[in-house]
């Protein structure tokens, strides 16, 4: 089954993925009638592929847990590791080790066959609210990271001037900054030229011979 429907990029775009063609066609339905653009793949090697496309990402994924090949439940972890898209679960079953698992694997939600329009629109507007709630919070981490590592290649660089200028720190950064502002560049990206010419000339240092006795 290839998958053709049109997308607006200004809805969520939701990706159905199920072996079972005809509850595909259902669901697919129910959610374009509720405003919601789909995409629909037929096995969990499809689903990675429309993923690996470089296409737009998916808002939320719904993956059936029980499919010949790779499962729903596989197919969950790839999609963790490699992609933020949030994922919520079919099953038939509603046991306690079935929710179990699709909690361990950071489901957002958890549809039981069969389906209803009732049942599936507010799962599916929970689990986009959650996915992102953890959108935002991975950007939040990633620019947090990148403000440290740039805060520490910074410090670093105004040290080694300190130190090679016999400088106070406000005088040392102040120094950076100049030569930032001038060059016209990013004061992180002259930190870390200097402090990559400073490991530079430290190999060259350790390439010297022993001075003779």
């Amino acid at each position: 089954m290839t998958e053709a429907l049109p997308v607006d990029p200004s809805r969520r775009l939701i990706l159905l993925v199920d072996d079972d063609i005809h509850l595909l066609a259902l669901l697919s339905k129910m959610l374009q009638m509720a405003n919601y653009d789909v995409r629909i793949a037929t096995s969990a090697p499809m689903a990675l592929g429309m993923l690996a496309d470089g296409g737009r990402e998916p808002d939320l994924a719904i993956l059936d847990i029980q499919m010949p090949g790779m499962s729903g439940l596989e197919l969950a972890a790839h999609v963790r590791a490699n992609s933020p898209v949030p994922f919520l679960f079919l099953s038939a079953s509603d046991t306690d080790a079935s929710v179990r698992s699709a909690t361990e694997q950071g489901a957002v939600g958890y549809l039981v066959k069969p389906i209803e329009l009732h049942q599936l629109l507010p799962t599916v507007i929970a689990g986009l609210a959650r996915g992102d709630e953890i959108r935002s919070l991975r950007d939040n981490e990633e620019r947090l990271g990148q403000a440290l590592q740039t805060g520490r290649e910074t410090g670093m660089a105004v040290g080694v001037l300190m130190e090679r200028f016999r400088l106070d720190r406000e005088t040392a950064f102040r120094m950076l900054r100049d030569q930032a502002r001038s060059s016209q560049r990013k004061l992180n990206d002259v930190a870390r030229e200097l402090l990559d010419a400073g490991e530079l000339l430290n190999s060259f240092n350790r390439r010297l011979p022993e001075p003779r006795k």
